[in-house]
């Protein structure tokens, strides 16, 4: 059987061995992949001018694409919520977002098909954990959102892990695809451009700051006392706050990348200015910037709830709150609220229809 060359998982080292055992100069390596990224996951054969043997070999090697649209909304706003099928036939969800510049966008990523985390407000925790992604089905959503940017005239400019799936739980797939894509050899994201955020789980916190890979880490608190945090995110109940932002100083300390603390607001359950308050005290002499969000409903919880977004009144006075006690704060702009934009809320529907 001959071999399959998968240009979205293989690194350069890998294809430069694959070309070596099959008599070929590896150095064409690192040409094949450049072209493979700049070309937003195909080949342009005729541009490489490789060897005729070393093309007519490869073009019968590779491997097909690890994801494809299943599904896609737009949005008024001009945000595109695709559903992706992997090979084994499940799926997964990603986003692009305009950015405020004309010619910009931002994706957002899952690294996991469903979620073992069971945050009770998010819609993929009702479907539950499957398994992790792998580096090239990590990469596949990264080019197929380069492509989807470039037919709406815009640049693939920023990146986060803030899809389906708990990072830190995948971190090592999520770190090698975050090195293909953000490195100059290969994508050229950078890795300034690159957000991962997790719950809040420590040891994958700690690991990425052993990693250290330059990029931007985001915690999703939504509460700052651990007992209206364990009501909402069950991992609350293995490490608690003070304990979650100690691990996100490390990160912090180490990478010189100020933390954003992630704060989903939700009507009567996290958004009074007593909680306000407290989080701009455990904040306060930390360089970390609090991104406050608007909750897109998406019907009853995993515990029955039907939590709803805080009305504007008291969410400008949360922010005004967070502010006067010092901490950097600003609203996310809401998007795709004319469709399933929530994490999981597309993959749900398609799974019920």
């Amino acid at each position: 059987m001959r071999a399959v060359i998968d240009l979205h998982s293989f690194s350069s080292g890998q294809l430069e061995s694959a070309l070596e055992a099959w008599g070929f100069k590896p150095s064409h390596a690192a040409r094949i992949l450049r072209n493979f990224y700049a070309h937003s996951g195909s080949v342009d054969w005729d541009s490489l001018r490789l060897p005729v043997g070393l093309r007519a070999r490869l073009e019968t090697s590779l491997a097909p694409p690890p994801v494809a649209i299943a599904a896609r909304q737009e949005s008024a706003d001009g945000t595109t919520k695709l559903l992706l099928r992997l090979a084994d036939g499940r799926t997964i969800e990603s986003v692009l977002m305009p950015d405020y510049r004309p010619d910009r966008s931002a994706v957002c990523i899952s690294s996991q098909v469903g979620c073992a985390m069971g945050c009770d407000f998010c819609a993929t925790a009702q479907n539950g954990f499957e398994r992790n992604l792998t580096t090239g089905e990590i990469v596949g959503q990264f080019l197929a959102l380069r492509r989807e940017a470039a037919a709406a005239g815009r640049r693939l400019q920023t990146l986060v892990f803030m899809g389906m799936g708990e990072p830190m739980l995948n971190l090592d797939n999520v770190l090698t695809a975050v090195d293909q894509i953000a490195s100059n050899r290969l994508g050229g994201l950078g890795c300034r451009q690159v957000t991962v955020s997790t719950v809040g789980i420590i040891p994958g916190i700690d690991g990425l700051t052993a990693a250290n890979p330059g990029i931007h880490l985001a915690v999703s608190l939504h509460a700052p006392d651990d007992a209206t945090r364990a009501r909402l995110l069950p991992a609350g109940k293995r490490f608690n706050v003070a304990e979650i932002l100690a691990a996100a100083d490390r990160y912090q300390t180490a990478s010189g990348r100020p933390v954003t603390i992630q704060y989903c607001l939700l009507r009567g359950v996290n958004d009074s200015p007593a909680q306000a308050r407290s989080l701009a005290a455990l904040l306060a002499g930390r360089r970390m910037h609090v991104n406050l969000l608007r909750y897109n409903p998406t019907g009853l919880s995993l515990r029955g709830v039907a939590y709803e977004t805080a009305d504007d009144a008291t969410a400008e006075a949360f922010i005004a709150e967070v502010r006067a006690g010092g901490a950097v704060a600003h609203f996310r702009r809401p998007r795709g609220r004319d469709i399933d934009a929530a994490c999981g809320q597309l993959r749900g529907r398609e799974s019920r229809a």
